[in-house]
């Protein structure tokens, strides 16, 4: 299978030395990664800025932006049979880029304006053939807020997590959702274990199928 995974943050510059950015490590997509290469698929993996050593054999693309984030998807989409949305991709960039450092002022008011939305761009192209596999991360509303984006972008897995797995935390509460509404909750479970699902539920999927 030919896979394409997202991982880490982007980054969204104010001036050349300052920027936005979320606290994500890209450790889930890497080790994504890592368990489906050993699996003997051809895999991809758009990396943002990231200090984790790439998987070997892997395809490493690295970007900063969610627009570079979004060129390398639409990119790379249309050829593969799997995407895994792991990355934590910022909603929103300043509106204006100073090209020179920004001199410090006792106060300044910051214009953000959205950012692409990567799932809603694929899944317009989505074929039949392919698999999408989302993330939401949720403060309040967990499962409910991931089942409306499931279905409002086409994903046939979905994995909410909270803001616990940020950084180096070792463990979050996670809830999977498949698109016929199957759910598994985790109260607390590693990063690790959230790779090594993701992976079997692809194996049990092609298994069953459902792959056409």
């Amino acid at each position: 299978m030919k896979i394409v995974i997202t991982a880490g943050p982007t980054r969204e510059f104010i001036d050349p030395v300052r920027f936005i950015s979320n606290p994500s490590t890209g450790k889930i997509g890497y080790l994504i990664a890592e368990k489906l290469k050993s699996k003997g698929h051809s895999v991809t993996l758009i990396s943002g800025p990231s200090c984790l050593k790439p998987p070997e054999k892997v395809k490493i693309v690295n970007v900063i932006s969610a627009e570079d984030m979004k060129r390398e998807v639409l990119g790379y989409f249309p050829e593969c049979d799997i995407l895994i949305m792991s990355s934590a991709v910022g909603d929103w960039k300043p509106e204006i880029k100073s090209n020179k450092k920004l001199k410090r002022k006792k106060e300044w008011y910051l214009k953000l304006i959205p950012n692409p939305d990567i799932l809603k761009e694929v899944s317009k192209i989505k074929k039949k053939n392919q698999i999408i596999i989302g993330f939401a991360l949720e403060t309040e509303n967990i499962k409910e807020n991931a089942l409306k984006k499931l279905k409002g972008k086409k994903l046939d897995l979905i994995i909410a997590d909270t803001p616990g797995f940020f950084g180096d935390s070792i463990s979050s509460k996670v809830i999977f959702i498949s698109k016929d509404e199957k759910i598994e909750e985790f109260e607390k479970i590693s990063k690790e274990e959230v790779a090594e699902k993701i992976v079997k539920w692809i194996n049990f999927f092609l298994s069953q199928g459902k792959y056409e």
